[in-house]
């Protein structure tokens, strides 16, 4: 027997009732957190990138790394649609970025829980790098994480809905940022309105799937959003390719 409170517990009642007390998780079924670790991380390795940056040259990284669509169309470096989030074209750059990251981050990655939020900034930053790819000028470079920050604004604004907070600030500065980045020259507006739509749809993902179910529903739906990037992105790749296939039979 095991003591309880009061009186005696016989083994196999405590266990059973140990086991059927939940873990505690978020309304995306989420670890509780205390600690934004991975905002903090996030926020860390796009310094450390920016101040790599700063060594060798930005625009040298920028080239070499940034979002340039005949590079990932005709020499198939792929990895531009992600490097490209990760760099920036100067210090007002990434200190907006970081700032709305900082301010924003906790608050969903106490939401949504670590696995989840770094699942979110990464699609984010993967749809506003494939709708600069889809509707930017062959030859453009493009950089910066604004892909991602609009799509962490898109997705507080649904998970905010979902949990009835507040969200007319959030609200506030995401319809500034929008209106800037149409006035503003320079700026990949692109890029944000492809991460807003894709934050925004993977959050709705997340935070409004039915416990019951609730797995199946955000395997289902975030490999959906993945197919779908994925499938754009090809569609954009042969257009490109067959833009510049009378170029490369002029050179030769």
């Amino acid at each position: 027997m095991i003591t309880a409170p009061v009186g005696f517990r016989c083994p196999d009642c405590v266990n059973t009732e140990a086991a059927a007390i939940r873990t505690p998780v978020t309304v995306a079924g989420g670890s509780i957190i205390t600690k934004p670790r991975v905002t903090y991380a996030l926020i860390a390795i796009n310094l450390v990138v920016f101040g790599l940056q700063y060594l060798v040259g930005i625009n040298d990284l920028a080239e070499e790394f940034g979002m340039w669509p005949v590079g990932i169309a005709v020499g198939g470096e792929w990895w531009r649609l992600i490097t490209s989030a990760f760099l920036h074209g100067s210090f007002l750059h990434i200190a907006f970025n970081m700032y709305v990251l900082f301010a924003l981050g906790p608050t969903l990655e106490r939401i949504l829980g670590h696995g989840r939020f770094i699942i979110l900034y990464l699609l984010a930053a993967l749809g506003g790098s494939v709708a600069s790819y889809v509707f930017s000028d062959v030859r453009t470079v493009s950089v910066g994480a604004s892909g991602a920050i609009f799509g962490l604004m898109g997705a507080l604004v649904v998970a905010g809905r979902r949990l009835r907070y507040d969200v007319r600030q959030v609200l506030i500065l995401l319809a500034i940022n929008v209106v800037i980045g149409f006035l503003a020259p320079g700026i990949d507006w692109r890029a944000h309105l492809g991460g807003l739509i894709t934050g925004a749809v993977v959050a709705a993902i997340l935070v409004y799937a039915p416990r019951r179910h609730r797995t199946l529903i955000h395997v289902t739906g975030l490999s959906a959003v993945v197919l779908a990037l994925i499938a754009i992105t090809m569609w954009r790749t042969l257009q490109i390719q067959e833009y510049v296939a009378p170029l490369g039979q002029l050179i030769v």
